[in-house]
């Protein structure tokens, strides 16, 4: 999720063995919703959230999609302004949270919005919100790795794909590569910009841990 235009210049350079190479990972477990004794801290007060879930549905149960979209921005914003004090709080709980807005954002933002997929992912959301640990989540977990990058946290949350993005350009600021590797890297930065742009973190991830694999070996 974003309320930021992350913005590169595309270079149509192929990507070979790297793209070729992908594979979509598994998504997230949906959390249920009874409670667990097991889930970890609290995130605390999710009210304002909630808050403006409801104001979301509310105009979605008119069936102006576009205007739901517009308001829908505001709880990315406030989810994103508050992530740094959450997510250390309970990263299975967070992700669980994080992954219900994600989905409403795809499809709020899809480019012919289905009314039913809107519904249910906001009823979703709700949920998540009144319960964000909830039995289903995971306690424990391992990192996922691609190439020997992790793109995930402990609980196997996509890390943000902000966070990917200024890896990336940190390694890249001292590595000295060839033309022809500058060049894969340019391309797999536009990729990963790309899909960060469109809140889609595991892919994002993907892309840019294959360029800083390549930087490190």
């Amino acid at each position: 999720m974003r309320n930021i235009l992350l913005s590169t210049v595309l270079i149509i350079v192929p990507v070979g063995v790297f793209a070729a190479g992908y594979a979509i990972l598994s998504p997230a477990t949906p959390a249920s919703q009874a409670a667990s004794t097991d889930s970890g801290p609290s995130l605390g007060d999710m009210t304002p959230f909630t808050t403006i879930t409801t104001d979301v549905q509310k105009v979605a149960e008119t069936g102006d999609l576009a205007a739901a979209a517009i308001r829908i921005t505001d709880l990315e914003t406030a989810w994103d302004d508050q992530e740094k004090t959450l997510r250390p709080v309970n990263t299975a709980a967070w992700g669980n949270v994080d992954t219900a807005i994600d989905d409403v954002l795809t499809a709020l933002r899809a480019s012919t919005p289905d009314q039913t997929t809107v519904d249910q992912t906001l009823s979703s959301l709700q949920n998540a919100l009144a319960d964000p640990a909830g039995s289903g989540a995971p306690t424990g977990g391992s990192v996922i790795m691609v190439q020997g990058v992790a793109t995930t946290d402990a609980s196997g949350h996509a890390l943000p794909c902000e966070t990917m993005l200024d890896m990336f350009r940190t390694t890249r600021a001292s590595a000295k590569m060839a033309d022809a590797q500058n060049a894969t890297l340019d391309t797999l930065q536009a990729k990963g910009t790309e899909r960060c742009n469109a809140d889609d973190d595991t892919r994002a991830d993907d892309f840019l841990a294959q360029g800083i694999a390549l930087m490190s070996n």
